[in-house]
């Protein structure tokens, strides 16, 4: 009879809605323009990076998977959460407890007139209890538990996602400023021959002072701008040894050979958006947070029902050590039990009510994240087609600087045609070196939009 029920008891329904995964990730609408050079076709994106062929990059990326503290954290977090897991699945099972004693002590006698002399007492004893999950309360709470913890592997995927694409996009605007350091050191030894032309001219009264002061303030102006390159460079270089978790000193040793920002080929592939969207940690972590809300409705319900327990005590007390685990020394006793919060209803019910608008709040989240990692995608999409495209409108040459200042030296034109083509170069270079570091940038971002950079593999606990 106490087996069956006790089967009876464990298979007890579970209070609370069961969960079922919103039907948004198949209502996915992503614009399907087509632009080119990106090619909307299945695609492994776990080494995105590869597209670059750049050894240093892949290397740097390396060097993030290992040492990046934030990916160490959501780690710790993970096992943080593991843990729970065990933590909570314990409910599920009988709790075991002994404990043991050796007592010496005087009753009064004027209480207990036999009690002349001092006894030693030995006591020892187990005690169990079982709560029996009749409505499902631990079972809920291992639901929850279990979805929290598929959240911080998402979280986890999502930082390591995040954390790839900063490595990469502080390594190609390295690569961008030291371009653009490059430009304006090789404009400052161009300008600086102007100015020493115009001063041989202005001697030989074949142009004007202001003609000096014109070339020397072009000159000045771009000698400006080195300490802010430079600036920006070293503060790139501290932000990637945070990323990296490499010392900063290293980093400018392995960057000090200066090599020009890595384009992608002219057609990259990468994957189908929708299908990419799908597997973004971000939205797959607000569905798991979604899970883990509603699995409390069902933990905050089980309050509203009687918990029952089984407990037993088994053990031996003597005041003799050799009688200890003598027949006549057990101690013994054990029955059911149960509890009701019968005057708490009210509570209960309004505890309820706020796991009810939790729920809701998880449920809106996890649309919103949805329509951001659409938003994210299709931007990104558009970014990286119209900086290609701004790249590839920037690409000249030298050719007007190079035939105003053989004009200007044969006396054919004026001088005013050289400055202007001086500022127009060293502009025109620094537009290009940015749009060059800046359409692998974007491309990066494309990347990032579609959960580029792990290996989308499920975890199973």
């Amino acid at each position: 009879m106490t087996c069956i029920l006790a089967v009876v008891l464990l298979t007890g329904c579970m209070v609370g809605p069961d969960y079922r995964k919103p039907d948004g990730t198949q209502e996915l609408t992503i614009s399907t323009t087509k632009h080119s050079g990106v090619q909307l076709e299945n695609k492994d994106l776990s080494r995105w990076w590869a597209v670059f062929n750049d050894p240093l990059l892949t290397s740097l990326i390396k060097k993030a998977e290992t040492g990046n503290l934030d990916l160490k954290i959501a780690l710790a977090r993970m096992r943080e959460a593991r843990a729970i897991i065990g933590v909570v699945d314990s409910g599920l099972y009988p709790v075991l407890d002994a404990n043991g004693s050796i007592g010496w002590g005087k009753e009064s006698e004027s209480v207990t007139p036999q009690a002349t002399s001092e006894q030693t007492r030995y006591d020892l004893s187990a005690d169990a209890s079982w709560e029996i999950d009749l409505f499902g309360r631990v079972r809920r709470s291992i639901e929850a538990a279990t979805a929290d913890y598929q959240a911080t592997w998402e979280d986890h995927n999502d930082v390591l996602i995040t954390v790839l694409a900063e490595v990469a996009s502080n390594y190609l605007r390295i690569r961008t400023q030291q371009a653009q350091l490059q430009t304006s050191l090789a404009n400052i030894v161009s300008q600086g021959s102007m100015l020493k032309i115009t001063k041989v001219r202005y001697e030989n009264g074949l142009a004007t002072y202001l003609d000096v002061a014109q070339a020397t303030q072009v000159l000045t102006s771009t000698e400006a701008d080195l300490p802010v390159i430079r600036t920006a460079l070293s503060q790139n270089i501290t932000s990637l040894s945070v990323l990296t978790g490499e010392p900063s000193d290293l980093l400018r040793n392995e960057l000090q050979q200066v090599h020009i920002t890595p384009l992608p080929p002219e057609t990259v592939t990468v994957g189908i958006p929708t299908d990419r969207v799908r597997m973004r940690p971000d939205i797959r972590k607000a569905e798991r947070n979604l899970a883990a809300q509603t699995a409390r409705i069902g933990i905050a319900t089980a309050d509203l029902y009687p918990s029952f327990s089984l407990t037993g005590t088994f053990g031996f007390s003597a005041l003799n050590s050799g009688n200890v685990f003598n027949s006549k020394s057990q101690v013994y006793g054990f029955g059911p039990s149960f509890n009701w919060n019968i005057f708490n209803m009210g509570k209960i019910r309004q505890q309820i009510e706020v796991e009810d608008a939790k729920t809701e709040q998880a449920l809106h989240q996890y649309e919103l994240t949805m329509l951001k990692a659409i938003k994210e995608v299709e931007d990104s999409l558009v970014g990286y087609h119209e900086q290609r495209l701004r790249f590839e409108a920037l690409q000249a040459s030298r050719e007007v600087l190079d035939m105003s200042t053989k004009l200007y030296k044969d006396g054919l034109t004026g001088f005013q045609n050289v400055l202007d083509a001086q500022r127009s170069l060293l502009s025109a270079e620094n537009n290009l070196d940015l749009a060059r570091g800046n359409t692998s940038i974007q491309l990066v971002g494309l990347y990032k939009s579609l959960a580029g950079g792990w290996n989308t593999q499920q975890n199973n606990l």
